[in-house]
């Protein structure tokens, strides 16, 4: 085409030079309407009926990858290449400017393709995100280490152009400069060997409660990826910790509650020793008429009196004999209780038990499992249950131990002031009187 219309224009009247000069502009021109027409059909009608069809279209995987723009990144590729052909026809007198042309065009197809193809990994890994069975597996994770490869590849496929050397040749140089890609790369290193244990090893998963004090984080696993963890703490701030901290340190996380079916109750109310006693008759018809331990009661008692009597104890002798303690039967009436809430969990580790003493009290702690595992709902349960152990303890005979307040104290001292005897012994029973 070039030598067609150089040779109609010198037959015109012009020199061989100007008229080569005018052909070659030309043809360049000829080329570009034909590769302005090449986008044109890839990106306004390629691209966009494709676009139509995926709307239309009842699979979600083509609406994926519209939404990642796959087809209209890699649309970009059609004038590269329609120039990259006719540069042989149109310069092919022109071999150093050939070489040049069609060495760019390849570089921007190279990164036309390496953009398109970030996509598809980007558009395949909310794929398998959406599908449910990738819950275990690092997918942000893996798609960030395909992107670092294929940007790899494609960075080296460009220096081979633009030194005019094999691929294979700077492949193999690389291996000089492995000890500076381990700096450069380190945290994605360390991240995706600890992406692998973390998969192998079953240790955390999106959705996971987990619990780091030492990074302030406490809260729902959002992402799992190649360098950091994103974690949404309970207080919504966002907390990202580096992949491989949670290979190299300690954390906890909450998912193994989420799968028993319970959440734990561990909690102890603090009784004054000083309120301990044996039971009367007395304490012991009050107790018959609570409904949680009438029977319990009954059947001790019979159980008791047995024993005195075939070992010849007095009734009275407390010393020697057999008898239930107001301690003993609120523990019993806390057993039952929990055994009848709706809420407590009976198949899971059920426990009413003394713990040591202490200054501040004989501590009866409740471990036991609730049926709710969602934070409101279950402190709601907790706060329930112990509204009640609390309120219940006095009709016990016995009394939760707190520490005096300042208004107490200064109500007892009012007290000792206005009594004939204001001595230590007053203040302390005027004090107890008044807890």
């Amino acid at each position: 085409m070039l030598t067609v219309l150089s040779e109609w224009l010198i037959g015109q009247g012009l020199s061989p030079g100007l008229a080569g000069l005018l052909a070659l502009a030309a043809d360049i021109a000829v080329v570009g309407v034909v590769a302005y027409a090449a986008d044109i059909v890839a990106r306004r009608v390629i691209v966009r009926r494709a676009q139509r069809l995926a709307s239309r279209s009842l699979a979600h995987w083509d609406d994926v990858i519209a939404r990642h723009r796959v087809l209209v990144r890699l649309a970009h590729v059609a004038p590269a290449v329609v120039i990259y052909y006719f540069a042989i026809p149109v310069l092919g007198d022109y071999p150093e400017l050939q070489a040049v042309v069609r060495q760019l065009c390849l570089i921007y197809m190279i990164t036309i393709a390496t953009v398109a193809l970030d996509g598809a990994l980007n558009a395949a890994a909310d794929l398998v995100k959406a599908t449910g069975k990738a819950r275990g597996l690092p997918v942000t994770g893996v798609a960030q280490v395909a992107r670092l490869v294929v940007y790899g590849i494609a960075a080296i496929s460009v220096l081979s152009l633009v030194l005019n050397r094999s691929p294979l040749l700077m492949l193999s140089g690389l291996g000089a400069a492995s000890a500076v890609m381990m700096l450069i790369f380190r945290d994605a290193i360390l991240g995706f060997v600890a992406g692998i244990q973390i998969t192998l090893n079953d240790m955390v998963h999106r959705g996971d409660w987990v619990e780091m004090p030492s990074h302030g984080v406490d809260g729902d696993v959002m992402e799992v990826g190649l360098t950091t963890v994103k974690v949404q703490n309970f207080d919504k701030t966002i907390v990202t910790i580096p992949t491989y901290a949670l290979i190299s340190e300690s954390f906890k996380n909450w998912r193994g509650m989420s799968e028993s079916g319970g959440r734990r109750i561990k909690r102890a109310i603090n009784i004054d020793m000083n309120s301990v006693r044996f039971c009367t008759e007395e304490m012991l018809a009050r107790y018959t008429r609570i409904r949680y331990i009438a029977e319990y009661v009954e059947r001790k008692r019979a159980e008791m009196d047995t024993w005195n009597a075939e070992h010849g104890i007095d009734r009275a002798d407390y010393a020697n004999g057999r008898r239930l303690t107001n301690l003993g039967t609120f523990r019993a009436y806390v057993v039952a209780y929990l055994h009848d809430h709706p809420m407590v969990h009976n198949d899971m580790t059920f426990l009413v038990r003394q713990l040591d003493p202490t200054e501040h009290g004989l501590p009866i702690e409740i471990y036991v499992f609730s049926r709710d595992q969602d934070w409101a709902p279950y402190e709601a349960i907790q706060a329930d249950i112990f509204d009640h152990l609390v309120a219940i303890v006095p009709e016990f005979d016995l009394r939760v131990f707190q520490s005096p307040s300042g208004a107490v104290v200064e109500r007892a001292l009012g007290a000792v002031a206005r009594s004939d005897q204001p001595d230590v012994a007053a203040v302390a029973a005027a004090v107890r009187s008044r807890e």
